[in-house]
């Protein structure tokens, strides 16, 4: 690994030298020019980049730690050092995600960076999450999500992924979710006019399903789940083709929490009422494709409609803290998850919290 800088400072030539070099040997950087800094629970920046030596990448895509209490927030979550890990590890992903050229933690001031791939070197566009995505951007993320958990489907984790850990929210937590929650649900009736949490739903009975949600995660054969795989965290590539990154949220679990939470929150609500079967059935096939034993539609149909007490859950915890994503992407993800948790009827599923 390499040194995680104090602050954007410590990017100098001389670091990004040390940063590219395994994937560029022989790259001197003699310049870097930082675009605009952005800032939600992490700080992230595009950097130009000059050389006096050698090739390599004309921009990287640089994510470093944002503020204290975020990072409090993802030391809770057991996520500060996930991402950089994930980088260091030596394993390649079998799915569309930026290669990383290097990472670096500092364990004392709960922090680490990792320089990737700048998807806009390959005309990649990062998507929006205010914005939903498209059937076939969706139909293209599934599948390259079925390529991912086929590959480590009920199998022992690599050696270089042994610190991944399921997610768990146990029973210590929940009055600080449900305060949470109630919070959310408060603002939430304060500052919109058209968004409502579904009828029938209050804070303790969403932190209720929030944490079971856990627990259905924990359930049938386990693999690598990227954890968080909302529209935000994707971009979009020539020929339709649909990319992740943020891996912070990398963990292992049941293929549902990523499916459920990319499709629910994904897809427009009237795609999704079209199309959401045919989805799931066309990542179901690309599973048995790759050798996978894959779940039965009416099995795997029951677990999905499960999913949307998380994706509600999660964008009501983001709303309620009021900084960690703006305003407008916490309101248009919880109404995609909240009319998805009432068409699927998720109060009655597996994770109902009665």
């Amino acid at each position: 690994m390499i040194s995680a800088p104090r602050s954007w400072a410590g990017v100098t030539p001389a670091w990004l030298t040390q940063a590219l070099s395994l994937r560029c040997p022989g790259a001197v950087v003699a310049k870097v020019s930082l675009d605009e800094v952005e800032d939600g629970t992490n700080s992230r920046a595009r950097i130009a980049v000059t050389y006096e030596a050698g090739s390599g990448p004309p921009s990287v895509f640089v994510k470093r730690e944002g503020r204290i209490v975020h990072r409090l927030a993802l030391l809770a979550l057991g996520a500060v050092a996930t991402e950089a890990r994930l980088a260091s590890s030596g394993v390649d992903l079998p799915l569309e995600h930026p290669r990383p050229y290097a990472a670096g933690v500092d364990a004392s001031r709960l922090a680490a960076i990792v320089v990737m791939d700048d998807v806009a070197n390959a005309s990649g566009r990062p998507n929006g999450a205010t914005k939903a995505l498209s059937v076939e951007e969706v139909r293209d993320g599934l599948a390259g999500l079925a390529s991912l958990h086929a590959a480590f489907w009920g199998r022992p984790l690599p050696e270089g992924l042994q610190f991944l850990r399921p997610w768990k929210l146990g029973r210590i937590w929940a009055p600080v979710s449900a305060a949470s929650l109630a919070r959310g649900l408060r603002r939430l009736k304060d500052v919109a006019t058209d968004v409502r949490a579904p009828a029938g739903v209050d804070a303790r009975r969403l932190e209720r399903q929030f944490r079971a949600s856990a627990s259905l995660a924990l359930t049938g054969p386990q693999t690598v789940l990227h954890g968080d795989p909302h529209p935000g965290n994707t971009y979009a590539l020539p020929g339709g083709r649909t990319g992740f990154y943020d891996w912070q949220l990398v963990r292992t679990g049941n293929w549902s929490h990523d499916v459920g939470y990319f499709l629910a929150g994904s897809l427009s609500v009237s795609d999704r009422r079209r199309f959401e079967r045919e989805l799931l059935d066309g990542y179901l096939d690309s599973l048995s494709s790759l050798g996978v034993a894959a779940p039965g539609a009416d099995d795997a149909w029951d677990q999905y409609r499960a999913t949307p007490a998380f994706g509600l859950g999660t964008w009501m915890h983001t709303f309620s803290a009021g900084s960690f994503q703006p305003e407008d992407v916490c309101l248009a993800t919880i109404e995609r998850f909240a009319t998805a948790y009432a068409d699927l009827d998720t109060g009655h599923s597996a994770v109902s919290g009665n």
